[in-house]
């Protein structure tokens, strides 16, 4: 694990570096816009090309590519942070046109960072296609939130060989605080499964509990402050719990995309053979939640499906 690079060093400390980015969402927009500052030269893709033009016009030394094969043949190192395994599959090895993925333009020797939540299985499989090729192909999934995106504090858990580990590292300070190199290809996914777990079933557990409080008559937002900073105190209270006590529910990370954590974590499970009756539990509140047409409200809108407000 590495140390948080103190203030100083993350001025213009990729400066030489050519790097690419593929998706400009929530999380993808800050982290480019943190690499840009850092003084990278710096290519960049989004379905939403006016997101890429955006931040070209605004830093000297990035441009907005057409496809994410021009990203890969600007850059030695590109970051793909897209939503799920299948988008990843689609912009990397772009099963409709055989010249439009990063593999096409991708450098041999050179490096694709996967920073997203793609699980375990696609990851290995894409590493080793991506290796047939000459290329070399690091997960190093992220957590946080866009807070952390923005002010590069992301956690970032990494599965690498050594050397490509060694090579991004510098890259990987400047977007997060808390960097650990967990083992080889694959191991990142299984890190990043298990922290949405932890995320997924303690949202539920806050969600429960000013659920209760509020049935039995305590605000929620007075439960918040009373049991802050006691055993039960966690960043999830802190945040989510402060919107679940105040009902702001727009989207930082939708509950669609827990879900999809929740799944990959119940077929890790499954594939280790362990039984986890709490995730089952939990992962079944979640399949409740988006069914019932909650999907595209941040994740502590889980409240919501736990405890439906009454009707005017």
């Amino acid at each position: 694990m590495t140390e948080p690079p103190s203030p100083a060093s993350e001025t213009q400390t990729l400066r030489g570096w050519r790097l690419g980015l593929v998706g400009l969402g929530l999380m993808g927009e800050p982290m480019a816009r943190r690499l840009a500052a850092a003084g990278a030269e710096l290519s960049l893709w989004n379905r939403s090309i006016e997101k890429a033009e955006a931040l070209a016009a605004a830093f000297d030394g990035v441009t907005a590519q057409p496809s994410p094969r021009h990203v890969a043949e600007a850059s030695d190192i590109v970051i793909v942070m897209v939503s799920d395994a299948e988008a990843v599959r689609e912009v990397v090895f772009d099963p409709v046109d055989d010249s439009w993925g990063v593999l096409h333009g991708l450098a041999e020797d050179g490096i694709l960072v996967d920073m997203g939540t793609t699980g375990r299985p696609a990851t290995l499989d894409y590493a080793g296609r991506l290796r047939m090729t000459g290329g070399n192909w690091v997960d190093a999934p992220v957590s946080g939130g866009t807070t952390a995106a923005e002010d590069g504090s992301l956690t970032i858990m990494v599965g690498a060989s050594d050397p490509d580990f060694a090579r991004i590292e510098p890259m990987l300070k400047v977007l997060g605080r808390r960097i650990t190199h967990v083992g080889a290809v694959g191991a990142g996914q299984v890190a990043k499964t298990a922290n949405q777990m932890i995320v997924g079933m303690t949202i539920g557990a806050v969600a429960e509990a000013m659920a209760l409080a509020k049935r039995a008559g305590v605000e929620p937002a007075v439960l918040r402050e009373a049991i802050s900073g006691g055993f039960a105190q966690s960043r999830i209270l802190e945040l989510h719990g402060e919107r679940m006590a105040t009902g702001d529910f727009r989207a930082r990370a939708k509950a669609t995309i827990q879900r999809k954590d929740m799944r990959a974590a119940v077929a890790l499970a499954e594939q280790a053979g362990i039984e986890l009756p709490g995730l089952m539990t939990n992962a079944a509140l979640w399949e409740d939640m988006v069914e019932g047409g909650l999907g595209d409200l941040d994740h502590s809108a889980l409240i919501l499906a736990i405890d439906p407000p009454d009707e005017e």
